[in-house]
């Protein structure tokens, strides 16, 4: 996560003019009262950036640019061309805005190679990535939270329904984005980095390293001084479910001051996810689609 797009930001309203007639055939995914689907209007995208704020000013600690702080909106020139993927709450009285407690922002390569790159490109080395890959297609996953009430196994379900059955749609062929640990200093979590490191690195044509300039070791322990058990408990709820799904991890990290997190970045193959996953949530993401 890059101060430097805050920086650029312009000082007006962030976020894209077309407006999507709702569709009851654009809902993603439910499960009881919630429900996932992309954001249909602006106003709704405006209501998920506060959402962003609520959980990465407000909670986490961010310090984003002084336009942002004063609209209490986290925002970045980013949010007018990525899709949206918003999860409401159905039983709370108000309009679509008031419902959203958790959301996703979604980036295609086709998307992004046309709007000047990948959000993460500001840390890691995407660019070698995709290079390896020429006959793939790449989505981007960024800006993930949920309010704290909602951080229920339910809720990551269906952020994940939204994310599969959006892959499948478009025809991606791999997922990656930035997870972040809390806080700036690396050391503090040297059990989980180390255990990501010696476990999960993603290799050889997978393989992705943060920029030389930004990147911090995350090799901060011996692989026998790890205690696995440990470590996954030690591990940020985000990145441990992406594990699961069998994501590999890059080789370095980046402290993000603006953030104040440590990122990771997570690389996940389409072909890479567990069977036993797809055959929950369905090869044609269809377990929770109604």
């Amino acid at each position: 996560m890059s101060v430097d797009a805050f920086n650029s930001a312009v000082a007006e309203v962030h976020r894209p003019s077309r407006t999507l007639a709702p569709k009851e055939s654009d809902i993603l995914g439910r499960i009881g009262n919630l429900e996932t689907r992309l954001a249909r209007t602006a106003s709704e995208i405006d209501a998920a950036q506060a959402v962003r704020f609520r959980v990465f000013v407000e909670e986490m600690g961010a310090q984003l640019s002084p336009e942002a702080m004063r609209r209490k909106r986290d925002f970045d020139s980013y949010d007018e061309f990525c899709d949206h993927l918003l999860v409401l709450d159905r039983s709370i009285e108000g309009d679509s805005e008031d419902q959203i407690v958790g959301t996703y922002r979604l980036l295609r390569q086709e998307v992004a190679m046309a709007n000047g790159g990948f959000y993460s490109a500001s840390e890691f080395a995407i660019d070698d990535l995709l290079a390896r890959h020429p006959d793939k297609r790449f989505m981007e996953l960024g800006r993930s939270c949920v309010l704290p009430d909602y951080r229920t196994k339910r809720t990551v379900e269906l952020l994940w329904q939204g994310n599969w059955a959006y892959a499948l749609k478009h025809g991606m062929s791999a997922m990656f984005g930035c997870a972040s640990f809390p806080g700036i200093h690396p050391e503090s979590h040297a059990l989980a980095l180390s255990f990501l490191h010696h476990n999960v690195a993603a290799k050889d044509e997978w393989a992705v390293a943060a920029l030389p300039h930004l990147a911090r070791d995350m090799d901060l322990m011996p692989a026998e001084a790890v205690n696995p058990k440990r470590a996954l408990m030690a591990l940020p709820p985000l990145i441990k479910g992406y594990l699961r799904l069998g994501a590999m991890v890059g080789s370095t990290a980046v402290v993000d001051k603006a953030f104040n997190t440590t990122d990771v970045l997570i690389v996940l193959p389409i072909a890479s996810i567990s069977d036993r996953y797809l055959n929950y949530y369905g090869a044609d993401a269809g377990r929770f689609s109604s």
